[in-house]
């Protein structure tokens, strides 16, 4: 109790630093949660609806169970209620999901049944029948004639009821008795069964008629208990069975997943165990565990993503620990000399670390909760909309990722405690007396082996030349390589090792510059820095990691989200293309001459005396009749509303030759220039002269052609060559007029391009059909342009919507989460490096009253001590801020070229390119200023606050 009473006495005195260290556990345990929330609520939608799309048209978590009998080997009547219970019992248990449906069929052998006597029906008309159960059906048909069956046989009659159709199809009215005869097993060899209604299904669209409707015109449907017991009961064999089970799988977690992957693995063998020759024939199985490994990628990626951010976190509650320890470490000492053992001592603190980490294990998921919804709420870097969150769940995951994090915490402010314990007040004094040594990183050469490390990332990626990002134009995956955000923050921490290692000997530099003319304040500070620079290195190695990770953050995301961008952009070409139907005609002048040469065959073949052969053999191919296309009216696209401008487009493949010369294949693009330049994206840095002066170009000869640099220079073509374009098996001439390296849809590693007048060349060759590319206004809308084509009679065969295909991009989970993490991860650095900076300095300026006291007393003025103070802010403080800027920036110029989404960058189009964002720096440089200001605050206040006669006093400084 009086251990208890001792710690709150001492959490209530330290309270700025208790709340800094509950401060970062709770951050540290909100980012580690708020992952694994994200993707379990993210993965839910994607999984239920990839589910209802690979199906077959079965509903999601659809699950088929089929026995067939195989070889006459009958199953007895005890099996079949044991495979009846196992399924119906067992399965709902095992799967653990919701049961939307469940329909069990068992179904005797299709035989041709015969009339009993006294039946009205057409006797000669063959009928082939089964005779099934089917659970459940009652509540899902209604009764058109007749009545329902009845659950008994009645006089060794059994009832059944058949579908409408089936009435119809084997021309039999209600009331019929069919003999159906029994083959195999030890019962009866023949059943008697009366058709007593016909039915029609209350909803065809039903899951429960998972057999089809059209399996139901052949089937006498009976009682299931009926079924069981007159029938199986009394040896008539089984043949079929077949059982139909539909999971609601919107709920799902991460944690089922793997539950049920492994439970329908081993299904086949459970059902084989209780009758032999049952199996599963459809199931979710593969997608399961497609989804459980889309679901731990997207896992690793966060946590990767994040990890980086995650040791800062841990560091930042190693420092503040060490601080803390730093004030105590007199009255540890003190502690130790009065008798207090080592243990009680880190009970003590071990004590306070549980406390704290219970109170972060409470208020941490609820941040998390928080930071998850963001998540799933950001389409770009910094970029939060407001629109349905995904669903979170808190799950048992997510409380053992919250310990996890609390535990690794505790281990980061603990074991220091564990060397101060061991510790008395003559240790402690020896320590405080010596002269400081180097750290044992430094004896170790840190710094230099993660170097290594990082260089040898750097060769890997360099050596790979792969894909190591893709951002999903045919896809809507997003996917990053980890290591791209591992090794630079490897990276980034040599750097501000190294930057500590050579700190002393930049302040000898400016100690050999400022030499001469060196003032008292100056002069105080370089003393403090060379005489204790150990007690800075953990705010300075906090800045330069905080500062540099912040930068290489936001330099990948705008990368990474203005190349996805610009890629999508250039792919489509506009905001919209659209292809309309055409009509096509035959010319009659034509039809006349193909039946003429038609005629003309069919005599020649009379005349060869073989029976008139040559006019037979079915109908005359017409497929190379040519056929004429008749353009819908352009004007109509013209005046669509919410169209800013549209633009006949036609593309196609040519042969290409220069003389007599063949050059091989490529791609034609036949544009109206005027209309081409309202509509096109042209990203203007890709291209030595603005790319409307190309479009200027074609609008001088109607003859023109822009033609693909590449192809130019590896053929040596000049402007003014003549170049012919054999389209649709008829050359057209045109005459080369510039060359471009690129061009909206085109890809010149891919096939040359060339850019030509549409009007010249549909004068050359017969029209063919275009697309017409629609530059769509803010507040256009593609469905209202679509209905109003239709009212006009225009009807589109494809639509390509670059809008669209981007909403749908943004709305996969790994590219919310990418961004969304980044996000976060820069604003928390931001955050931590503010709070570090900030309690540093003031328990640092609290550490050494009675110095400032002293140096008061001796006569510095509190204007040279403030100066004193902001010289040692600059020199560490602003030294350390300016390095973790440089680093981030050269870490995103070394390691972001690999994020490129194509072989190399000299394939990609359009090449990619690093970014950097002047917003993120000014947000920045906003943080870093206002650090400094409440730094120099901090100073100001306490000098101003300071009193000689307290200051200076026998005892130890607090």
């Amino acid at each position: 109790m009086q251990i208890l009473r001792f710690l709150f006495t001492k959490m209530w005195n330290m309270k700025w630093l208790t709340l800094s260290s509950l401060l970062g556990l709770v951050i540290a345990v909100s980012l580690t949660t708020s992952i694994p929330m994200y993707t379990n609520g993210a993965l839910k939608n994607l999984i239920y609806k990839e589910l209802e799309d690979n199906t077959g048209g079965f509903p999601p978590g659809a699950l088929t169970i089929r026995y067939q009998t195989i070889a006459n080997q009958y199953p007895d009547i005890d099996q079949v209620k044991a495979i009846q219970k196992y399924i119906g019992e067992n399965i709902p248990k095992d799967a653990e999901f919701p049961v939307e449906w469940y329909v069990p069929s068992l179904s005797l052998k299709t035989q041709s049944v015969k009339l009993a006597e006294g039946s009205t029906a057409d006797p000669s008309k063959r009928r082939q029948m089964s005779v099934v159960s089917i659970g459940g059906i009652e509540e899902q048909i209604e009764i058109t004639d007749g009545k329902l069956f009845s659950d008994k046989a009645q006089n060794g009659v059994i009832e059944a009821i058949v579908s409408k159709e089936s009435i119809y199809i084997h021309s039999f009215p209600v009331g019929t008795i069919f003999n159906y005869p029994v083959q195999g097993g030890n019962g009866p060899k023949e059943l008697k069964i009366k058709v007593v209604g016909a039915f029609e299904p209350k909803d065809p669209e039903s899951y429960f008629w998972f057999q089809g409707l059209d399996a139901l015109k052949n089937m006498l449907i009976i009682k299931d208990s009926v079924m069981m017991d007159e029938v199986l009961g009394k040896g008539v064999p089984l043949n079929t069975g077949n059982w139909f089970y539909s999971f609601d799988l919107k709920n799902i977690q991460s944690s089922q997943m793997r539950t049920a992957k492994r439970w329908l693995e081993n299904l086949d063998v459970q059902l084989n165990k209780v009758l032999p020759n049952t199996k599963t024939e459809i199931s979710f199985l593969d997608l399961l565990g497609k989804f459980d490994s889309q679901n731990r990628s997207l896992s690793l990626l966060l946590f990767t993503l994040a990890a980086p951010i995650l040791v800062l976190v841990f560091y930042f509650i190693a420092m503040n620990a060490r601080q803390s320890l730093e004030r105590q470490r007199g009255d540890i000492a003190v502690l130790r000399s009065r008798g207090g053992s080592s243990l009680q001592i880190f009970w003590i603190y071990l004590i306070e670390g549980l406390l704290l980490g219970a109170i972060s294990l409470v208020i941490g998921p609820l941040l998390g909760y928080l930071m998850a919804k963001s998540l799933g709420s950001t389409t770009g870097f910094l970029n939060f909309v407001n629109r349905k969150a995904v669903t979170i769940d808190v799950t048992f995951e997510v409380i053992l990722y919250a310990v996890l994090a609390v535990i690794l915490a505790l281990l980061a402010s603990i074991i220091p405690a564990l060397s101060y314990a061991r510790k008395s007040i003559v240790n402690h004094k020896q320590e405080m007396a010596r002269v400081a040594k180097s750290p044992l990183w430094q004896k170790l050469f840190l710094d230099v082996i993660l170097f290594g490390i990082a260089a040898y990332g750097w060769y890997l990626f360099q050596q790979r030349k792969v894909t190591l990002i893709t951002t999903g134009l045919s896809s809507d995956q997003l996917q990053v390589e980890p290591l791209l955000f591992f090794v630079p923050a490897i990276f980034l921490f040599a750097c501000g090792l190294l930057f500590i290692r050579i700190f002393p000997w930049i302040l000898k530099l400016i100690h050999l510059i400022t030499k001469r003319f060196r003032s008292i304040p100056l002069y105080l500070t370089m003393t403090q820095l060379s005489r204790s620079p150990k007690q800075y290195h953990a705010v300075m190695l906090l800045l330069s990691l905080t500062l540099g990770l912040g930068v290489y953050s936001a330099s990948s995301a705008r990368t990474i989200d203005l190349n996805s961008t610009e890629r999508s952009l250039y792919q489509f070409g506009t905001d919209v293309v659209m292809q309309a139907q055409w009509e096509t005609r035959v010319d009659p002048n034509d039809l006349r001459d193909f039946y003429n040469n038609q005629g003309n065959q069919g005599n020649q073949g009379n005349q060869g005396g073989q029976g008139g052969q040559g006019g037979q053999g079915g109908p005359p191919d017409m497929s190379n009749l040519p056929v004429h296309y008749v353009e819908p009216p352009f004007e109509v696209f013209r005046n669509l509303k919410g169209a800013e401008g549209v633009a006949r487009v036609f593309t196609s493949k040519v042969s290409i030759a220069v003389g007599n010369k063949g050059l091989g294949q490529g791609n034609v693009m036949a544009i109206d220039n005027v209309d081409y330049a309202k509509v096109a994206y042209f990203k203007r840095d890709l291209y030595p002269t603005h790319p409307f002066n190309y479009l200027k170009l074609l609008g001088e000869n109607e003859a023109a052609m822009i033609a693909s640099s590449k192809f130019m220079e590896k053929y040596g073509l000049e402007p003014g060559t003549v170049v012919t374009l054999v389209i649709k098996q008829q050359p057209v001439d045109f005459v080369l007029y510039y060359g471009a390296p690129y061009w909206p849809t085109l890809y010149p590693d891919q096939a040359p391009f060339f850019i030509v007048n549409l009007d010249y060349l549909m004068d050359n060759i017969s029209m063919e059909p275009y697309n017409v590319w629609v530059k769509v206004a803010p507040d256009g809308s593609v469905a209202d342009m679509v209905k109003e084509l239709a009212d006009k009679g225009i009807y589109l065969v494809s639509i390509d919507d670059y809008r669209s295909e981007m909403i749908r991009q943004a709305k996969h989970p790994s590219r919310g989460g990418l961004f969304g993490v980044l996000s976060l991860g820069f604003l928390v650095s931001i955050f931590i490096s503010l709070i570090g900076y900030i309690l540093f300095w003031f328990f640092a300026l609290s550490q050494r009253t009675v110095q400032f006291g002293i140096l008061r007393a001796t006569g510095l003025s509190r204007t040279e001590l403030t100066w004193m103070l902001l010289l040692e802010q600059i020199l560490t403080a602003g030294t350390s801020i300016l390095i973790g800027i440089i680093s981030g920036q050269l870490a995103s110029r070394i390691f972001i070229p690999f994020m490129q989404t194509s072989g190399s960058a000299q394939t990609q189009v359009p090449p990619f390119q690093v970014v950097f964002d002047s917003a993120d720096l000014k947000g920045l440089l906003i943080v870093v200023t206002f650090m400094m200001m409440i730094g120099i605050a901090l100073l100001i206040f306490r000098i101003r606050a300071l009193r000689v006669h307290q200051a200076v006093k026998l005892g130890e400084e607090r």
